[in-house]
């Protein structure tokens, strides 16, 4: 059994060395004055770097639709610009009795992103814990699924500071901030429609599994924290250059640079989402979107032809649809899934098929067919008059496709379905996807 749990590790390892381009970015270039902001000097001059999420995202994050319809400031907190200070052994003490199996431990580092939360972050954290309502089930739900520690959920509070848009400047996208690589490893599709990296659900399980992995490798939830920062090649290589230790803060020294801020705003994160009432920090107030459900389609289907058709506003379907790149979903390439209201579930289905048919031109219309022209207009060597006269009187014919009716290949080809039954000795309406069928 040793052996083959051994083998497990191994394999993972492989995995996840083959995978792991860092899940947030590593030493990208930043002009001069937000690497300032972006810096703090505690100790002896030491300086950290804070995560991405503490500096850039909290402009997009008070325009999402989500926040601009469902968080409004709490008018009963009149004390929310006055930030308490307390001692150091009252931090202590508030980290240790926190419900975590996570170390929580305090240092100078940790008080540096305590302060930043708690002093200029104070309007961000105040989204973010009103955004937490939306969020945290999701969470939850993911991580209990595979027994990780639940103190975990508010990782996405230092990769996204709760943003399903947020991208990083190195790529990484969605709450969990996947880079592409890592995504696919762990069954997220990622093509030019779609991104499920900015799927919250997906997303979560994939991190889920992610943490869990890296748990197995190194088997210590502070230094699983790091890699997924910065991947885990970097902390094998930190481990080394500190002679095997295996503590975080004793390979603090070895690791990239913004990564030795990210465990710190981590443990600040959980403190700040846990203790912001001390500090006068206020919620916003939130209103619980209406209730959803899923239908699934099988045809390219935009989110312009559902808002005109069914009434259901665009920033709507964007919002409960956040992994759809281009407003579209490819039902075509396969089933997909299209998050609606509930009370609009059972408009989509009565007018699904006008849905489709709706501006049809407008929708990713792509030829399945083209003829070469073999000579230009005017030019010797063209074809003999017989042989244009065989082409013409063969007329020309299409393809079906997945999901076509016979209206819709009438429209599409200026003709109607009359003409389609009789060109092809159609009876009814049943055609089937591969078929030729001629048009004209």
């Amino acid at each position: 059994m040793k052996l083959i749990a051994k083998y497990i590790t191994m394999v993972c390892a492989l995995l996840l060395f083959c995978v792991a381009s860092a899940m947030a970015q590593i030493e990208t270039d930043i002009d001069d004055d937000e690497e300032e902001e972006m810096v703090s000097e505690v100790g002896d001059g030491e300086e950290v770097e804070f995560p991405e999420s503490m500096g850039t995202y909290l402009d997009s994050l008070m325009n999402l639709y989500i926040a601009r319809t469902y968080l409004t400031p709490d008018n009963d907190c009149q004390t929310a610009d006055v930030n308490p200070t307390y001692t150091k052994e009252e931090y202590m003490d508030r980290l240790y009795r926190m419900p975590t199996v996570m170390e929580m431990p305090w240092n100078e580092v940790v008080q540096s992103c305590i302060d930043r939360y708690a002093g200029r972050l104070r309007r961000q954290v105040s989204f973010m814990l009103g955004a937490a309502n939306f969020y945290m089930p999701i969470f939850e739900e993911a991580l209990e699924a595979y027994q990780l520690p639940l103190e975990l959920k508010y990782l996405p509070v230092i990769e996204s500071a709760l943003n399903p848009n947020a991208v990083s400047r190195a790529g990484a996208a969605g709450l969990w901030q996947f880079m592409v690589g890592t995504g696919k490893a762990y069954g997220l599709e990622v093509n030019t429609l779609l991104d499920e990296r900015r799927d919250p659900q997906k997303s979560s399980w994939a991190a889920a599994r992610y943490l869990r992995d890296l748990y197995k490798i190194f088997g210590d939830w502070n230094l699983v924290i790091a890699a997924y920062n910065c991947g885990p090649e970097n902390i094998n290589k930190a481990i080394r250059r500190a002679g095997g230790e295996k503590d975080y803060w004793a390979i603090y020294p070895y690791l990239p640079h913004e990564t030795r801020g990210y465990v710190p705003a981590f443990i600040a994160a959980n403190y700040v989402m846990t203790y912001y009432c001390e500090h006068n920090i206020c919620p916003m107030t939130t209103t619980l979107p209406v209730k959803t459900d899923t239908v699934m389609v099988n045809r390219n289907v935009s989110f312009g032809q559902v808002s005109d058709v069914c009434g259901i506003d665009v920033e709507v379907l964007r919002t409960l649809n956040p992994q759809y790149r281009r407003d579209v979903v490819p039902g075509a390439t396969k089933p997909s899934p299209l998050r609606l209201p509930v009370s609009d579930v059972p408009r989509f289905m009565d007018l699904e098929d006008s849905v489709y048919v709706a501006n049809a031109s407008d929708v990713l219309q792509k030829r399945e067919e083209v003829d070469v022209k073999e000579q230009a207009a005017g030019k010797k060597g063209g074809r003999s008059k017989a042989s244009r006269g065989r082409k013409a009187g063969r007329g020309s014919s299409i393809t079906v496709r997945r999901g076509d009716t016979l209206s819709a290949i009438a429209k599409r080809n200026h003709t109607t379905v009359a003409k389609l039954r009789r060109l092809n000795g159609i009876k009814g309406n049943n055609i089937k996807a591969g078929k030729k069928l001629r048009v004209k």
